[in-house]
């Protein structure tokens, strides 16, 4: 059975055809939509590699089937930076060497966004591990997405208010 979604993807209005409703939105955005920088590691919601935004929440994409998403906005990790400027998540993960082998970041990096665009990172140390521990680190770089998550959420509060003055 063939169905179509409509969707906003990084930004820009997108109409998918699916040719099997069983399809996941980490299957549709690697194969179908050459968006590789989700990754895929477990296939069972376990690892956070695959974690991208759905309307702003964050999402494990292998869980997610893609019928299910008709109207909503996703943001992979191809989409938030502007051009060549990287978001300030971004920058902080390079910053404060956040990775090592690299493989489970663009999910540290997304799961990074929503935490702190939920209001839940704070300068908590503890509080930033809690919210990040459904994303999985082999390498063990966990102190160095702490110390960069706490390092982005300075940034961009400083940002919000600069824009507020």
């Amino acid at each position: 059975m063939a169905s179509s979604i409509a969707l906003t993807l990084n930004g820009v209005a997108r109409q998918v055809a699916l040719d099997d409703l069983r399809v996941t939105l980490l299957d549709l955005l690697r194969e179908r939509l050459a968006l590789p920088g989700t990754k895929k590691g477990c296939d069972r919601g376990q690892c956070g590699a695959c974690t991208v935004l759905v309307d702003g929440r964050r999402v494990n994409a292998c869980l997610t089937l893609a019928v299910t998403l008709d109207g909503v906005e996703v943001t992979t990790i191809e989409g938030l930076s502007d051009g060549e400027t990287l978001h300030p998540v971004q920058a902080a993960f390079i910053e404060n060497d956040a990775f090592q082998c690299g493989y489970c970041t663009p999910g540290q990096i997304m799961s990074a966004v929503g935490l702190i665009a939920e209001g839940r990172a704070g300068d908590d140390a503890e509080r930033i591990r809690e919210g990040m521990s459904g994303n999985l680190c082999r390498c063990a770089a966990y102190h160095g997405i702490t110390l960069a998550v706490q390092d982005a959420t300075r940034r961009m509060a400083g940002a919000e208010a600069e824009d507020a003055a």
